[in-house]
């Protein structure tokens, strides 16, 4: 019994000290608390002075919890304040605080060349934003920059505050834009190939002239560079370097030159050929050989990096059409420096089984992204093929619808899953331009247009233009989508109406009206078919006015015309009335072929073109053929009735640098599908088109009956014309004012009248003049006009040869021609009733010079 009398007194006093080493814990644990508790109200304790717009709960979010000289910083960072203090005192924290300005207006000064609205982009002073020293400086720099990069490199910029109540400012930025400063020097060191005139060709930057003022692409622009460099690179890789690579470009800004001098240092290498080309096919069921079509280079070539591409494209796109999706087509080439060849091979073989899960176009703010995808040969779910990708990189580059594109690759969601990522940069697609210029057979001619290459960010081109000058007007709209129904088929259509005065040259002016449809459909990358059908209203007029008097013979200007008294009768015919012929007629008059011609005439006329081309250059080819053939057939309605085909070829080569010879052959008939004769407005009128050194409608068959031959071109159905042209730069010049001159020989000729003869003007049946064997009557003796066209119609071959100087300037291309006819139809001779000779009629009419330009500012 004591023994458990014991334990329990020992569980008791166990359980007291147990209790009392609790109440002590939590007695601790509520002291600590409480301390800890007013250690935080203690440090919670912050006094801001000094505020007056800023909220002090704004100012003590940067102070809990940190540093005091961690919270200053934040502070000063913030941009609020110009000075701020932060210290501690019996357990508060002190922050006193120095408010800046609040910015009122933001304004520029000075600036012309640049828009308020570019400026306003970049700089990072806003309106109601607090004033920042720093921040504006670093904006002085930016705006610096802008001007530098817009060829004004020595543009002055400062900034200067204006007080306002309320603690508030304006901040002024006062810019001095100075004069412009773009690229005084283009080098290039290395070289030996091409010289280093070829090599600026090449690029889009040029260096600055006596033509700055009107032009841009003087102006530094690294990204502009760094693709100028690319085509360099690209034409070396195309004339066999294949060993070619640009060591560096360094642009500098000399203050003393007032510019940017660039140097480009480049290692060429040796130009290689073709030695050898295998197609190396590991697929099943496909053999090489039957690849062979797709290749582009032939042993002894030039190697050409692009035709390597081209190669690589059609292939892989062959074998997928075969069934194999998957399959890569990968070069190889093994150079031989000591032979100067390099063996192609082409390896086509399974690769691995990727597919694309998704296709990402990014950066894109105007252009839509289907304009993006159809440039592209795959699409989701497709297999992933890297040629396919290159070849729709170089097509979305060559849309000129982006700054820059570039593709990238991640991993997808699986091991054979990729995205594709495409960044774009869109820029400016459209333009609003004033053109203006001359020639010898329009005279003084201007234009406004407004064009658009990416309408509405979906890729489609629409222009607007309207002309005016001295002898035409007109205005003309055109439409065009170059993926129509999702395929690519580029669609559209024009509508114009244009007004011609060619009295200088014939008796007549033309209004014509109407519109066209068109479909082209690329082949291949050479060769492509464009349908056409057009439908268009000619209303030919011929003025007969005391100035230009040039249908007075048929219908008499009273109180100007002389006409035959009452009551005279001329080879049994009574004239009363009538024009005195041949004196109505001295001050110019049209033929009756054309007088019978008066009136609308609508032409429905369906075609298409064939065309063929391997130029280098469009615009300015240096290599290079073209061919077009375009057989055209009206009678779809309308009046005109005919067949018609057109054609023509031109031959490109450079026979030294920058010493470029072309042969042009030219050629079209034309004949009626009703009946015998054809609509004289539907035949060819032909001049220094065909032939330089003759007047527009200067040759072929005229009306000779009548004393104005001169202006009486009646056109022919058939024409063949040829020409030799060497052009070359005029040494001396800058070569980027792009000068040229030439020399040339032309020959052609045009013949084959078939229009209507005969005329029954006065309707009694009787066709004065006209017998048997055609138009037979003497200009002079027969007193009254005669309603029959005596044409001369000789396929005579008309020769020239001239020189040429070409201007290719930044207001647009200008030509002007100075030839010597060398053979010509020198006409028929004509005799008075005594036997006098009188002179010669219907010959050809000559015009040594022409000139010829365009210009756009």
């Amino acid at each position: 019994m004591r023994t458990r009398t014991d334990n329990n007194e020992t569980g008791h006093l166990m359980m007291s000290m147990t209790g009392k080493r609790a109440r002590v814990s939590a007695t601790g644990a509520i002291v600590m608390v409480a301390g800890l508790a007013a250690g935080g109200a203690q440090a919670q304790q912050v006094v801001v002075q000094g505020n007056s717009r800023v909220d002090a709960d704004t100012v003590r979010s940067y102070v809990t919890g940190v540093s005091p000289e961690e919270a200053r910083r934040n502070l000063i960072a913030s941009g609020m304040f110009s000075d701020v203090r932060v210290s501690q005192s019996g357990g508060r924290t002190i922050v006193t605080v120095r408010e800046n300005n609040t910015i009122n207006r933001v304004v520029f000064e000075g600036n012309k060349k640049v828009e308020k609205s570019t400026l306003e982009s970049i700089v990072e002073a806003k309106s109601r934003a607090g004033f920042n020293p720093a921040v504006v400086q670093a904006d002085v720099e930016r705006i610096r920059e802008v001007y530098r990069r817009s060829g004004r490199g020595l543009a002055k910029v400062t900034y200067r505050t204006v007080d306002l109540p309320n603690g508030s400012i304006d901040v002024i930025y006062t810019i001095d834009e100075g004069d412009k400063t773009g690229i005084k020097e283009i080098h290039f060191v290395g070289n030996q190939a091409y010289s280093e005139g070829r090599l600026k060709d090449l690029m889009t930057s040029t260096e600055m002239n006596l033509l700055s003022f009107i032009k841009t692409s003087d102006v530094y622009d690294p990204d502009r560079i760094a693709n100028d460099l690319d085509l360099v690179r690209r034409y070396y890789l195309k004339n066999g370097y294949a060993d070619f690579r640009v060591v560096s470009a360094d642009a500098r800004f000399d203050e003393g030159a007032g510019g940017w001098i660039i140097t480009i240092t480049v290692e060429e290498g040796r130009q290689y050929r073709v030695g050898a080309v295998a197609i190396d096919s590991r697929l099943g069921g496909v053999d090489g050989a039957t690849l062979r079509d797709e290749v582009r280079t032939e042993v002894g070539d030039i190697y050409n990096a692009e035709d390597v591409e081209k190669t690589l494209t059609g292939v892989t796109t062959e074998v997928a059409r075969r069934g194999h999706p998957f399959a890569q087509v990968r070069p190889t080439g093994e150079r031989d420096r000591a032979s100067g060849t390099v063996s192609l091979g082409f390896i086509v073989e399974d690769g691995p089984r990727v597919y694309v899960e998704r296709i990402n176009v990014r950066g894109n703010t105007r252009t839509r992204d289907y304009v993006v995808r159809r440039e592209l040969d795959f699409a989701e779910g497709d297999a992933y093929n890297r040629v396919l990708v290159d070849r729709a990189e170089r097509r979305l580059n060559g849309l000129g619808f982006f700054k820059k594109v570039r593709f990238s690759n991640e991993p997808g969601s699986a091991p054979d899953r990729v995205v594709v990522n495409i960044d774009v940069e869109d820029q400016p697609t459209g333009s609003f331009s004033v053109a203006g210029g001359y020639s010898t057979a329009d005279g003084v001619i201007g234009e406004v247009s407004v064009s658009e290459s990416n309408f509405l960010g979906r890729g489609q081109y629409v222009r607007l233009g309207v002309s005016a000058g001295q002898y035409t007007r007109g205005v003309d709209f055109s439409f065009t989508e170059p993926y129509f129904l999702g395929y690519r088929l580029a669609a559209g259509f024009d509508v114009f109406s244009k007004y011609s005065d060619l009295t200088r040259y014939s008796r007549y002016v033309t209004d014509v009206t109407g519109g066209q449809l068109r479909l082209g459909l690329p082949v291949t990358e050479e060769f492509g078919v464009t349908l056409r059908y057009s439908i268009y209203n000619t209303d030919l007029k011929i003025p007969n006015t005391l100035k230009r008097p040039y249908n007075d013979c048929s219908v008499p200007i009273p109180g100007y015309t002389q006409t035959w008294p009452a009551g005279t009768v001329i080879n049994g015919q009574n004239v009363s009335g009538l024009a005195q012929y041949p004196n109505c007629a001295f001050d110019g008059e049209a033929s009756i072929a054309l007088k019978s011609s008066v009136g609308s005439t609508l032409t429905s006329l369906a075609g298409v073109t064939l065309a063929y081309s391997t130029l280098d250059n469009l615009q300015l080819p240096r290599n290079g053929f073209y061919g077009e053939l375009k057989p055209e057939f009206a009678g779809l309605g309308g009046d005109s009735k005919f067949f018609r085909i057109t054609g023509e070829a031109r031959y490109y080569k450079e026979l030294w640098e920058d010493v470029i010879g072309f042969v042009k052959l030219q050629g079209g008939h034309i004949l009626p599908t009703e009946g015998n004769n054809l609509r004289i407005t539907d035949q060819f009128f032909l001049g220094p088109s065909l032939v330089r050194g003759f007047a527009p409608n200067g040759i072929g068959p005229r009306d000779i009956g009548t004393t104005d031959a001169r202006s009486n071109a009646l056109g022919g159905t058939t024409y063949v014309g040829g020409t030799l042209e060497v052009q070359f730069p005029i040494w001396g010049l800058p070569r980027d004012i792009g000068l040229k001159g030439a020399v040339f020989a032309d020959a052609g000729t045009l013949f084959g009248y078939k229009a209507r003869r005969g005329f029954d003007v006065n309707g009694d049946a009787i066709i004065n003049g006209f017998g048997p064997n055609g138009c037979n009557f003497n200009t002079f003796s027969i007193g009254v006009e005669p309603e029959c066209v005596n044409v001369r119609d000789k396929p005579t071959l008309r020769s020239s040869i001239g020189a040429s100087i070409l201007w290719n300037s930044p207001l647009g291309p200008i030509r002007f021609d100075y030839a010597y006819a060398l053979t010509r139809d020198e006409g028929q001779k004509v005799f008075a009733q005594d036997g006098t000779f009188l002179g010669r009629v219907g010959k050809d009419q000559i015009q040594a010079f022409r000139f010829s330009g365009g210009s756009r500012f």
